[in-house]
């Protein structure tokens, strides 16, 4: 097309209230050059508005496009991560079990009440210190008992909460007490109210000698001097 034949549909374009942007994309020719040929044409208040919208509208586009890329992106971080985590980790020994295990306990378990308990909302750690406290202490699962806690608006979810950690810990619930119920006011509503299971709180029935053996784990991590 002849550089006059351009100049004339770009006026054409720009004269139905087409915008400079997309007429130098339609005809393949610089934004400046589009600017140029058309910048003595006078839009109208109902052009200018809907350019105007157009532009709200491929603005929103372009943020929905980049949290999406950004939530990929992290997304992406996130499995690289957990893939370098496992093959890092692999296989733990039972040493490495006994001293990872005491170490959450210290940070989560009760060590002043000559009991042993932790509490928790994570299942995971739960799970891991169920594992730990039966392959390292030869605690069977019918020496635990568990006790929910979680906030009093969620009283008529409680047998599904109970059922909820008895099917991921493998306790059953007959060795579930009474649920603590916090008297705490919530002032927010939340779209996962059905998904909240609270924590909880795993004891040991007649911890004896082995409540003892933790502390004297504990102690020993304590002690020891970074290289």
């Amino acid at each position: 097309m002849a550089k006059s034949d351009e100049r004339l549909k770009a006026r054409e374009l720009r004269r139905i209230g087409v915008s400079v942007k997309s007429i130098a994309k339609q005809l393949h020719i610089a934004k400046s050059t589009a600017s140029l040929w058309v910048r003595d044409i006078i839009l109208s208040v109902e052009q200018l508005e809907q350019l105007r919208q157009q532009s709200i509208k491929g603005g929103e586009r372009g943020r929905l496009l980049g949290a999406l890329k950004q939530k990929n992106d992290r997304l992406l971080r996130i499995k690289t991560g957990e893939d370098k985590g496992q093959l890092l980790v692999g296989g733990l020994s039972k040493r490495e079990l006994l001293l990872i295990g005491t170490a959450l306990y210290w940070a989560e378990g009760t060590k002043k009440q000559r009991e042993i308990a932790f509490c928790n909302s994570d299942p995971y750690l739960i799970l891991f210190m169920i594992h730990w406290l039966g392959a390292c202490f030869n605690i069977s699962k019918n020496r635990f008992y568990c006790s929910v806690g979680i906030n009093e608006i969620h009283k008529e979810r409680e047998m599904m909460v109970k059922s909820h950690w008895s099917h991921i810990t493998g306790i059953s619930l007959s060795q579930f007490r009474k649920t603590s119920f916090k008297k705490v006011k919530n002032k927010k509503i939340y779209d996962n109210f059905n998904e909240h299971y609270g924590t909880l709180t795993v004891k040991v029935t007649k911890p004896g000698q082995i409540f003892y053996d933790i502390l004297g784990i504990i102690s020993g991590l304590s002690k020891v001097k970074p290289a």
